[in-house]
């Protein structure tokens, strides 16, 4: 039993790079409070001053050290600006995040969740936030897709953290922020058609992972699954999205805002 022990402990170690797009809800702060709320208020603030009614956002929740070549953010979302009740029953404008979440007890498994700012940024290694702003035209059809309700329905609650974005087996949280996005450009929530537009449109990023730790992810680790490619692994990310936005000339901004204070282009 205690060898059993030991070697889940090493495989969840050595699993810990693959991880890079969990989207586990955050519930212990890395950094002081202080910091996060201040970063929090400043994201928000960025947003406001572009005039983004809905926008895309990402944080990081590991290292940079510990992520795959070309991986800059683990959890991908999107941002509304909408009404906000808070506790005392006063209302308040604010950003809502909509994300799609790996569940508490059950990793291989994921749930719609709204939260904000300051709960999105809450357990990040870093001050770093991916920021991207559609054209009007697409942030109204954003808009319009989550506000029917319309994002449930292109939720697949099987969730593997490298879901290959071209079919509906698995989902991760970048993927389902782009079948909203396309939701919206579309105009429909049929899942065979969503697919087959980005396998037209959309380019993937590979994950540049080893057969062998795939090969163990895909035997012990809940949230990793390769079962839904064929060949080459790759899934949907902050980076490709940016990408796929701009080259189809639906793209406003694409900033990374850093905890000093920079933004930087994309």
């Amino acid at each position: 039993m205690t060898k059993m022990i030991y070697f889940m402990l090493v495989v969840n170690l050595f699993f810990i790079p693959l991880t890079y797009a969990g989207s586990a809800q955050s519930r212990d702060n890395q950094l002081p409070v202080e910091q996060v709320e201040v970063f929090a208020k400043q994201v928000e603030q960025y947003a406001a001053e572009q005039g983004a009614r809905a926008f895309i956002i990402a944080r990081v929740g590991r290292p940079d050290s510990e992520l795959p070549d070309g991986i800059k953010f683990t959890h991908t979302a999107i941002a509304l600006y909408s009404e906000i009740s808070l506790s005392s029953g006063e209302k308040v404008k604010g950003y809502a995040i909509h994300n799609l979440y790996q569940e508490a007890g059950q990793r291989d498994k994921s749930e719609l969740v709204v939260d904000y700012p300051v709960d999105f940024f809450w357990g990040v290694s870093s001050l770093k936030a991916g920021i991207i702003i559609p054209t009007v035209d697409v942030q109204q059809r954003i808009i319009e897709i989550i506000a029917s309700g319309k994002d449930k329905k292109i939720h697949n609650v099987n969730y593997s953290v490298i879901a290959n974005p071209f079919n509906n087996e698995f989902q991760n949280c970048t993927e389902h922020t782009l079948n909203i996005i396309n939701a919206g450009i579309y105009q429909t929530t049929d899942i065979a058609v969503l697919k087959s537009n980005a396998k037209q449109h959309f380019q993937s990023q590979r994950v540049k992972i080893s057969p062998l730790k795939l090969m163990l992810g895909n035997l012990f680790v809940d949230d990793v699954s390769t079962k839904d490619h064929r060949g080459k692994v790759s899934t949907a990310t902050f980076t490709t999205i940016s990408q796929y936005l701009q080259k189809n000339d639906l793209l406003e901004k694409s900033v990374v805002i850093t905890g000093s204070g920079d933004v930087i282009t994309l």
